[in-house]
């Protein structure tokens, strides 16, 4: 457990982006696959609950899921569910609010946006006993991020209009993707990366590949769906309400990949995978 000796107030900005938070609960499907089926089993409801329970990402050895929650105090929190115990554990208890954990990579170090004192929110490296307030990300108005290595990444920033960006710690410098992307994206490798970009009737999806420094349109769709996941075996990866679409380049189409609806999800707003595709987590909004 963290505690960290840090002071915040929290603006009253803030206090309406908390009051406007959706309830949400976080689901967990083991996955049984074979080279003819990809069947996911075991569903549970890890917090069923009224609140805020999100942001989640694996552990990179898949044994935890981490995730943001919001309770009776209104404090954003990190906690992790131990898949094998099948226990909620609290990970920080501060008086500061965190938002998206990820592990780093190639490290036990859990990174997360922290809303600091000053209302910057920027990119700490936390372990399990403090913060490591003195390895962090510079860049402020950080929403969501994703790795590429353990020196760049990848991130949302939160400005008029909202941008995507790339970071290079070692030089403390960065450059645009793009205007107005959508919350998800995702790296496929060192060299690409997958992001969308919504306007009043489709989300246009693109690689950019950092090699050639260009972006290349891939799909589209009608989708309402703000996030995306590339999966190793089925490619690009999005929802709609109680379903995961799977995106079938060869014909520009997408098709239903898992309908959970009869698990009593309606509205999947977040999904992930574990890295060696044994686990399935799903937020539902209430």
């Amino acid at each position: 457990m963290i505690k960290l000796k840090l002071f915040t107030f929290l603006s009253i900005s803030k206090i309406v982006l908390m009051a406007q938070l959706p309830n949400s609960d976080l689901w967990l499907f083991s996955i049984k696959s074979s080279k003819e089926n990809f069947e996911l089993k075991n569903p549970l409801n890890i917090n069923n609950r009224e609140g805020y329970d999100n942001q989640p990402s694996f552990s990179e050895d898949g044994k935890k899921l981490f995730y943001v929650s919001i309770k009776e105090d209104k404090q954003s929190d990190i906690y992790f569910y131990d898949i094998k115990k099948k226990q909620n554990l609290r990970f920080t208890n501060t008086t500061e609010s965190e938002y998206s954990p990820t592990q780093s990579p190639n490290s036990e170090l859990i990174s997360t946006v922290i809303v600091e004192k000053d209302s910057a929110q920027r990119i700490h490296l936390l372990n399990g006993k403090s913060a490591h307030d003195d390895d962090k990300f510079e860049m402020d108005s950080v929403g969501y991020f994703s790795y590429l290595n353990t020196d760049t990444l990848v991130y949302y920033k939160l400005t008029e209009p909202h941008t995507l960006k790339i970071f290079i710690k070692s030089n403390q410098t960065d450059f645009l993707i793009c205007h107005r992307p959508i919350r998800g994206f995702k790296a496929i490798n060192r060299h690409c990366l997958l992001y969308g970009i919504k306007d009043s009737l489709l989300t246009t999806y693109f690689k950019y590949d950092f090699l050639l420094g260009r972006a290349y349109r891939y799909a589209q769709s009608s989708a309402q769906s703000e996030d995306l996941v590339w999966h190793p075996i089925f490619g690009l990866l999005i929802s709609d309400k109680a379903t995961i679409l799977k995106y079938i380049p060869e014909t520009s189409t997408w098709q239903v990949l898992f309908d959970l609806s009869p698990f009593g999800i309606k509205k999947i707003t977040r999904f992930t995978f574990d890295k060696k595709n044994n686990y399935l987590v799903v937020v539902n909004n209430l």
